[in-house]
């Protein structure tokens, strides 16, 4: 390559960090090199899910749930953590750190949990 060749390539990859940096996707996640600021890739996921995605789709919802109201009052939506395969190492010290909280009742648990109360 010749020294204007490298030149716009370098270029390419800064315009490309840039960007990507401006809509919260770390830059690692798209293999441009360099502002590693993250221990791997895992990490990097997890943290575009809960800064960018997690943070645009509640902003949607709400614009959305606000506009079905005129129609259904009690419309209600919301994301399904349990769903995003990102955060499944975090959902699951969530329930390590429940079950081992021996000073918590079982339904004082399950409410931490997000789920329903058993029934007596």
């Amino acid at each position: 390559m010749t020294p204007a060749d490298m030149d716009f390539a370098e270029g390419q990859k800064l315009a490309a960090r840039e960007i990507a940096l401006a809509f919260g996707v770390p830059p690692m996640l798209l293999g441009l090199p360099g502002d590693n600021t993250y221990a791997n890739y895992a990490e990097a996921n997890r943290a575009l899910w809960r800064l960018t995605v997690l943070p645009l789709v509640t902003r949607m919802l709400d614009e959305l749930r606000s506009w079905l109201r005129f129609w259904w009052p009690d419309a209600e939506l919301s994301v399904d953590l349990d769903k995003v395969p990102a955060l499944a190492d975090d959902r699951a010290a969530l329930w390590d750190r429940v079950a081992a909280a021996d000073f918590l009742a079982p339904d004082e648990k399950r409410r931490l949990l997000g789920l329903a109360e058993a029934d007596a």
